[in-house]
């Protein structure tokens, strides 16, 4: 099994304030389709990282088989993300697909790819790419989740991955779908033009 944790616990600040991850798409907050689309890979347990139990977030995910997990230290950026939801990863997880809410061209395929690709001995970190650009989702095996409880800052899991480079590969995903991330509400704009 292979735990999937999306981090949805940031602040939003470059939306001038709206928030990225409840922008609608087809009819449904950003949030809940990245969700729904982490469970209808079917590859395991689904864990969200919310900036607090009871944010407008959580909403968005309700009736969902997913788990909250509120990240008090969320201003401290993407490390306390990560600590929070590898520490409430369940028992016997092979790895974990750790992947930022806001990238819309992630599919249930596309993590799907991943899940397959993720064999060897040892494991790899295992990095969706376009190209030779490396981006997202990236997937961690078992014996690196101590190290990913211990990072802190905004630099996410790059500690972890300079640490490991021998084990990491990349692996290319359709189009630009490992890069795509909607931070700006230009960026939207954008993006919404491109899918007509």
């Amino acid at each position: 099994m292979i735990a999937v944790l999306l981090l949805a616990a940031g602040a939003s600040r470059r939306m001038r304030g709206r928030d990225k991850l409840l922008e609608e798409i087809d009819g449904a907050p950003l949030l809940r389709r990245q969700a729904s689309a982490a469970l209808a890979a079917g590859i395991g347990p689904v864990l969200v990282t919310l900036p607090c139990a009871d944010h407008p977030r959580a909403a968005a995910l309700d009736g969902l088989a997913v788990t909250p997990v509120p990240v008090a230290d969320a201003d401290e950026g993407m490390g306390a993300s990560i600590r929070a939801g590898v520490a409430a990863l369940p028992p016997g997880m092979r790895g974990v697909m750790i992947l930022p809410a806001d990238m819309p061209d992630l599919g249930a395929v596309e993590l799907m790819q991943m899940e397959q690709a993720f064999r060897g001995d040892p494991l790899p970190i295992l990095r969706g790419a376009s190209g030779a650009r490396a981006g997202h989702p990236v997937l961690f095996p078992a014996d690196l989740f101590p190290a990913l409880e211990t990072l802190s800052g905004d630099r996410g899991a790059a500690p972890v991955i300079a640490a490991n480079r021998a084990r990491l590969r990349l692996l290319p995903l359709p189009g630009q779908s490992a890069l795509t991330d909607l931070d700006t509400p230009e960026a939207w704009t954008e993006w919404r033009a491109r899918r007509g």
